[in-house]
This record gives structure tokens, sequence and C-alpha cells, in this order.
């Protein structure tokens, strides 16, 4: 018989990953708050410093013989902070994915000078070239529809605030939206322009609302806007 929700005891302290904050846990998903600078998923150059490696450590409680381990529903870049939903189990990590795009998410941005409309959808066609690097086509043959809201919420000559809902799920999605409209976000140095002073990049995953896998509880997560990206557009 399944254990409730309530009952899950989360391993001890010294297991606790470093540059993650658990910020829920149960038998069947694993919700994170991910510093900006962390791989969601290790590369052929970073084999142990990923959210993945590091869960997967810290579910297995030091048992190295242990079967738990993490599933990977969605994906932060590198320089991204905020929200990550992990699964614990199979059943959990199909249902998540198949319902993924149903789900709520809303990020914020810290942006390069004003945007003309103060609120608005951008919508493109994204494609990735040789180079791993995604830019918008006209031809929805030759890319995947991808579609930003976005609302400023503050702005100073040098820098705009920004509330963003992803609409849809794209590699790279909003960097590329708002370096195409000529403000591309703060610390962006695949997409923008390398700046002095900037200490990263300016994007962070706030929330998400989802269902859970197991009892169709509508759920809430949020993780914390770093002050830093209010320091920026005031500095």
């Amino acid at each position: 018989m399944r254990k409730s929700q309530k009952s899950f005891k989360s391993p001890p302290r010294r297991y606790q990953p470093r540059g993650l904050s658990i910020l829920y846990e149960d038998h069947d998903i694993l919700v994170v708050d991910k510093m900006s600078g962390l791989l969601t998923v290790s590369n052929e150059k970073v084999r142990e410093n990923s959210a993945y490696y590091l869960l997967n450590k810290y579910v297995r409680k030091g048992n190295q013989k242990s079967r738990n381990r993490i599933f990977i529903v969605h994906r932060l870049d590198r320089d991204t902070s905020g929200i990550i939903v992990f699964a614990k189990n199979g059943n959990a990590k199909r249902y998540l994915q198949k319902e993924w795009r149903g789900f709520k998410k809303k990020y914020y941005a810290v942006v390069r000078g004003t945007l003309p409309k103060k609120e608005g959808v951008i919508t493109s066609y994204l494609a990735e070239n040789r180079f791993h690097k995604m830019y918008s086509v006209d031809d929805p043959k030759k890319g995947r529809l991808a579609k930003t809201g976005y609302k400023v919420l503050r702005e100073s000559k040098k820098y705009s605030l920004l509330e963003i809902d992803l609409l849809t799920g794209r590699k790279n999605q909003i960097r590329v939206h708002f370096s195409e409209k000529g403000c591309p976000v703060a610390g962006d140095k695949m997409y923008g322009e390398k700046e002095k002073g900037i200490k990263r990049l300016a994007l962070h995953a706030a929330s998400i609302n989802i269902l859970h896998p197991y009892t169709k509880e509508k759920m809430t997560f949020e993780a914390k806007v770093p002050t830093y990206f209010k320091s920026l557009v005031n500095s």
C-alpha cells in the first residue's frame, strides 16, 4: 500500500545537494530551485556537477546499490535559475510529459533596453543551426511554433524587468525572442552582447502549476525572484 505524501521523510542533511533547494518531495515527484550555472543534465565536459547527477545521489541516501532514481521531465538552461520538476518513477514521468504543455509556467527576466509594447505575445517558428543556436524562421515547415507572453513590470533607461508566460517550451525560446526584438536578456553571451559587471544570465523560472501525477491534485510551486534582478534594473 502506498504511503501518503505527508508521511514522506526527506533524507538527512548530509545528502542535500549543493546548488539546489528542494521545494517539495513525495514518492512521485521532486521539485527543486536550481541555481544559475548548474547544468540540468551532465554533458561530455561536465559529468558530476549537474542537477540530475546530484539528485540521483540524493535520493539514494548514500546507498550506491539503491534502485531509487529520478527521471527527467523538462530542462532549464545552465545559466537560468529556478524551478525544475523531476519524476521519481516512470509512470510519473510519462504523465507529466504528456500533460506538460497544459501546465502554466511563469518566468522573470531582465532585458537590455525598453520594449515599445509594454505587454504582448511574441510568436515565431524556431529552428536550430549546426552550431546549436536557435533562430526564428517564417516557414512553419522549417521550425517549431514558439509563443512567449510578456508584461513589463519596471524599466529604466538601460534595462526592463519582465514577467513572462511561457506559452510553448522550445529551446532557448525566451532568449531568442527578446534578442530578436533588440532587447536580449541581460548577461546572455550567446544571443546578446558581453556586458561588464553582469554577474549572471538574468532569467529565472519563478513558478509552475501542475497536476500531481498520482493524486491529480492541482499544485503550484514558486521560487523567489533573485533580488539581483531589481537591483540591475535600478542600477
